[in-house]
């Protein structure tokens, strides 16, 4: 079996590489080669199989057929741009997360080979005027362009699988707490901030009070779903293959209090409280409750507590 993962060098991507290298088989076969491929040159990991690494640009038609050919049985479409960023550049937004979807969709169809294609879309989806909790019924409504751009690659996939060109299923991903290495362009980038900086010993700034609510998942079971996603028949998946991955839903004062007892009081003493007036426009529509029934149901899982993702960061990352 042939792997391919778009955005092959970013965290969730070598996280999801690391675990397949140490699993060797997905979907009842022998994983034969990796490919990872990304803007920039993925780190290496080590396998029991052959890894290739490769640059990419999913915006690019003729540098995604380079990366998806007839021999490739699953292909992990994680690579975007992500929220504050497709935000502030709208071009460059609908460039990578609407036209590079479209790319990497018409390659398949074109071999005709209908692999498996894993699409991780986001709750940032959901908005507006609908009514919550978010359910796997829920209209569309996204707020910013980042949503847009996903709603429109979900639609697209969904058609895509009706039409037999790929077998798709899609993940609507929670916000991902705590995520290692350096911050990211996404708004939500401070929720893994106030609680990696200050376990590292260094400040971080906290946006929101702390009763602000948001639905979260460990890096770890975002890997472990986006696994069981690939494997899941695409019978069991109805008439729409994408659905919200399960998370839960803490506020910023209960992220802090399970960091505390996990690690003690002085993480967070390092922590101020500031607002950013950037992203403020953008948090205002990210106070959610969601409820997913499907993913859950067929296996996918979120963290027991807040607890569990602080112990996995230390445990995985530092």
């Amino acid at each position: 079996m042939k792997i391919l993962i778009l955005g092959g060098g970013g965290l969730i991507g070598q996280k999801l590489a690391r675990s397949l290298a140490q699993r060797a088989t997905l979907r009842g076969a022998d994983i034969t080669e990796l490919v990872l491929a990304d803007v920039t040159d993925p780190a290496p990991v080590d396998a029991p199989f052959t890894v290739t690494r490769t640059l990419c640009d999913i915006a690019d038609p003729a540098s995604v057929a380079q990366c998806i050919d007839d021999k490739t049985d699953v292909i992990y479409l994680l690579a975007a741009i992500v929220s504050a960023q497709a935000e502030e550049d709208f071009d460059l937004g609908y460039k990578i997360n609407m036209q590079g979807t479209i790319n990497v969709l018409e390659r398949c169809r074109a071999l005709k080979t209908r692999p498996v294609v894993v699409f991780t879309s986001s709750i940032a989806v959901f908005g507006g005027e609908v009514p919550q909790p978010y359910n796997d019924h829920s209209a569309l409504n996204p707020q910013i362009s980042y949503g847009a751009q996903k709603a429109i690659g979900e639609l697209l996939l969904n058609d895509y699988t009706r039409r037999g060109f790929v077998d798709g299923r899609g993940f609507r991903l929670p916000t991902i707490s705590v995520r290692p290495g350096k911050p990211n362009r996404a708004a939500s980038g401070f929720m893994s901030s106030i609680l990696r900086e200050p376990l590292q010993g260094q400040p971080a700034n906290c946006p929101v009070d702390r009763d602000f609510p948001h639905f979260y998942l460990s890096p770890r079971k975002c890997v472990e779903n986006l696994i069981k996603g690939a494997e899941l028949p695409q019978a069991d998946l109805g008439k729409n293959p994408t659905m919200t991955m399960p998370g839960q839903v803490w506020t910023i004062g209960q992220m802090i209090d399970a960091m505390t007892a996990v690690a003690g009081p002085e993480p967070a003493k390092l922590i101020t409280w500031n607002p950013q007036p950037e992203i403020d426009e953008i948090l205002k529509g990210w106070r959610m409750d969601l409820r997913p029934q499907k993913a859950a149901g067929l296996g996918l899982e979120a963290d027991k507590s807040f607890e569990e993702n602080i112990r996995y960061f230390l445990e995985d990352d530092l």
